[in-house]
């Protein structure tokens, strides 16, 4: 009986352990992505710290975009946001001279594409 109290207790710390570092991963994509816009809106001439901003942050990408500030509405209704978000992402690849392939991975794989974009050599054309 109280084997199975301490397998039972030991298993749960497992499972705050797992919960644990799945935070940590799930901090360090989102810290990725910050860096990354902070950059990017830094190379196209905005401030950096509307990255960190709700909202402001899509005001300032559609900006980059060169978008109208009305689409700001596309990103509120569901499934036409993600519709929105890759034609964004194509615009802000295309006006760093990227081509349309890195702008799906700034739309699907953001931690990724946007520390490249905001670390590397490319400059804003737009």
């Amino acid at each position: 009986m109280q084997f199975t109290n301490l397998l039972l207790f030991g298993q749960e710390e497992a499972a705050l352990a797992m919960v644990g570092v799945i935070l940590l991963f799930e901090l360090a994509l989102i810290v990725a992505v910050l860096a990354g816009l902070w950059a990017t809106f830094a190379k196209a001439g905005k401030p950096g710290w509307a990255a960190i901003v709700p909202i402001y942050n899509i005001i300032v990408l559609l900006e980059i975009a060169k978008r109208p500030l009305w689409w700001i509405v596309l990103f509120i209704i569901p499934f036409v946001n993600f519709i929105a978000a890759i034609i964004v992402s194509l615009d802000v690849a295309k006006n760093f001279g990227k081509s349309g392939a890195f702008g799906v991975g700034l739309a699907l794989l953001p931690f990724i594409f946007y520390p490249i974009l905001g670390f590397g050599s490319d400059r804003y054309q737009g």
